[in-house]
């Protein structure tokens, strides 16, 4: 089949478009017919080296993690899903004309292949840091960084459970974050300022996904450390803040996702996609940022 691997750590041009074996689905996984992929910061991140140290892979890897398609292989011991079911959910390698996931979802029948493919790791994201940083209806929750995927998921989930959520992208973003139901801001100097008088009640909570070294004005928002947590500034425990690396709590979150979409609580819009032999365009798009909802690779 066609994969997209890396042989080398490097920029996006590292990424090349191979034939490789097909994988297999083992006990507890299934295998799909990829018809999207999405592209998400950690794929890069990997793929550049930065998580050699953390995440180290024998090379030459492949890419991905994200995926929507049809099943074609249902390993030993799972039960709900058979072959020919659309789902989406979460893998590896999944640049791939096959993938295996380990957590999945069916997919519902009006939600299209390719923004299926942009859910399963911003979703299965938001859902765990929301319920770590302890946020509760009735309260008013600030996001920085909220325009990307994860960002989008954590205000849609958030709002549905009756939390006011302040969000903060570039300016070309405010209009997308109103529409997801969120009170827009820009990031940057004077954001303390630009916050106090959305939040007449005060911040209770609040998330870094863009990690853009704001965590000493979230805390000074929120007025504890404690209630600050970050998925992309590793120094947030140096201010007393908190850090979600990973943990995933897998396909009951993608169900809630699935779920939140039918009732029309939650959609991931699909910024721009690329055909596989473009991965490399998709990769160079997200190390780029400023991409409101999400990047996908589509397989024919």
């Amino acid at each position: 089949m066609k994969a997209v691997q890396f042989a080398e750590y490097g920029d996006p041009e590292v990424l090349h478009v191979v034939e490789v074996e097909e994988p297999h689905a083992g006990p507890g996984r299934i295998r799909i017919a990829v018809r999207a992929a999405g592209v998400n910061a950690i794929d890069w991140k990997i793929r550049a080296g930065f998580m050699r140290e953390m995440r180290p892979l024998p090379l030459p890897s492949g890419s991905g993690m994200d995926a929507a398609g049809v099943v074609d292989e249902v390993g030993d011991g799972v039960s709900g899903v058979a072959l020919g079911d659309e789902v989406f959910g979460t893998g590896s390698a999944t640049l791939a004309e096959h993938a295996v996931l380990s957590s999945w979802a069916t997919k519902p029948a009006d939600l299209p292949f390719e923004e299926a493919a942009g859910y399963p790791v911003p979703v299965e994201t938001a859902t765990r840091i929301l319920k770590e940083v302890g946020v509760q209806p009735g309260q008013t929750l600030l996001v920085s960084g909220a325009a990307g995927g994860v960002g989008s998921a954590v205000v849609q989930i958030a709002r549905a459970r009756g939390i006011t959520v302040i969000g903060t992208a570039s300016e070309g973003n405010q209009g997308y974050l109103r529409s997801l139901g969120a009170v827009a801001t820009t990031y940057g100097a004077g954001l303390v300022d630009r916050v106090r008088p959305l939040a007449p009640n005060g911040v209770d909570a609040a998330l870094d996904i863009a990690g853009h070294g704001v965590v000493t004005e979230l805390i000074e928002l929120t007025g504890e450390p404690a209630k600050v947590l970050s998925i992309a500034d590793f120094t947030a425990p140096e201010h007393g803040a908190r850090v979600s690396a990973g943990g995933r709590n897998g396909g009951a979150a993608l169900e809630e996702g699935a779920r939140l979409f039918s009732k029309g609580a939650l959609r991931i819009a699909v910024a721009k996609t690329f055909p596989l032999a473009a991965a490399a365009e998709a990769h160079a798009a997200s190390q780029a940022g400023h991409v409101a909802g999400r990047l996908v690779v589509t397989v024919p």
